[in-house]
């Protein structure tokens, strides 16, 4: 070949020492194999008893596992029919990887009753990684034991009886307000997205007590931004959705914070009503040595999963009350009849 030439050098043109290294490197390179293939052998091996011991399935790929297949039957609305697949497939018992994090899906009555019977020792409730991250480690889906039960029931506290009827009245504000914002005058509405946002404008002012303003709206725009990357594969690297939605998180975080630290100030120097609003009912919350029962973070955390717990239900909910109302004439009238029966106006 042009331009290339191979040359054949005797091995005793080499010094001693050079010789004997290179007639040494077929030995010393079958022992590097070899030890390089030991530890790989020892984890298939120890791989494979322990895989023994699961139910059947695929764990897929690291990370990503079946979260795609996943997210893209819910948005196709066939969740049920993906997961009736995996039945057929597996059994009612097998395990996969979703979000992060290896996990085992089991179906039927003997499942639903090993759940709801188990006790903390057998069995604990873990969120997946994108959820804890966004929505904080010491919300009430990640607690157990004492923790869990003292900020169940300081949550539990806001739901008083004599507590409701004051939150009834602010309810009926937002909804008069929002009735003649986006109702009123106009000849057709878009329900679901109208319901969302009546519904977050509820959450603002009963767990927050935060007024219609520039505050509420920063906060409804990182809401947005936060929700839309629960529910992803929990890769935190810049422009995916998840990054942006940490972001997010950490910005509500500093808002709630800020809001948090006001009214304190409302509690103890003003002599504000600690059932106001879910933020001043935690923080009222004293044990026998006047201390605080739920930390700062406890309360930041919980707040915001009550936010996103109660948005998506809530909303949805009131779009097929609304449906109904459309479309049965006769419940539609039972209803009005109701309303003008109790309130004239």
């Amino acid at each position: 070949m042009d331009g290339v030439y191979y040359y054949a050098i005797p091995l005793s043109h080499f010094p001693q020492s050079s010789a004997k290294f290179l007639s040494l490197t077929p030995m010393t390179t079958i022992i590097t194999i070899f030890l390089f293939l030991i530890p790989i052998f020892l984890l298939l091996t120890r791989r494979k008893r322990s895989s023994e011991r699961l139910p059947p399935g695929s764990l897929g790929l690291p990370i990503i596992g079946q979260s795609f297949g996943l997210l893209w039957a819910m948005r196709a609305n066939t969740a049920e029919e993906w997961l009736q697949k995996r039945i057929r497939n597996y059994g009612p018992i097998s395990k996969m990887s979703l979000f992060g994090k290896p996990a085992v899906f089991i179906y039927g009555q003997a499942a639903n009753k090993f759940v709801f019977t188990s006790d903390n020792s057998t069995i604990v409730n873990q969120q997946v990684k994108s959820i804890s991250s966004i929505l904080g480690d010491r919300c009430i889906l990640e607690l157990i034991g004492e923790d869990h039960k003292r900020v169940r029931d300081a949550l539990v506290s806001f739901l008083k009886p004599e507590s409701l009827k004051d939150y009834v009245g602010k309810m009926d504000e937002e909804v008069r307000k929002h009735l003649e914002m986006h109702w009123h005058g106009k000849q057709q509405v878009t329900v679901l997205p109208l319901m969302k946002t009546l519904t977050f404008n509820i959450i603002c002012s009963l767990l927050f007590g935060l007024e219609r303003g520039t505050r509420r709206d920063k906060l409804a725009d990182d809401f947005q931004h936060m929700i839309g990357g629960m529910w992803s594969v929990p890769v935190n690297l810049p422009f995916t959705r998840y990054n942006r939605s940490l972001q997010a998180s950490a910005r509500a975080q500093k808002m709630l914070k800020g809001l948090i630290g006001e009214k304190r100030v409302d509690l103890e120097q003003k002599g504000a009503s600690p059932r106001q609003d879910l933020i001043t009912c935690l923080l009222s919350i004293r044990n026998e040595k006047n201390e605080e029962v739920i930390s700062e973070k406890e309360i930041i955390h919980n707040v915001m999963l009550i936010m996103v717990a109660g948005y998506d239900t809530s909303s949805v909910l009131l779009t097929f009350l609304v449906r109904l109302l459309a479309n049965d004439p006769a419940i539609y009238a039972a209803v009005l009849q109701g309303i003008y029966k109790h309130d004239p106006i």
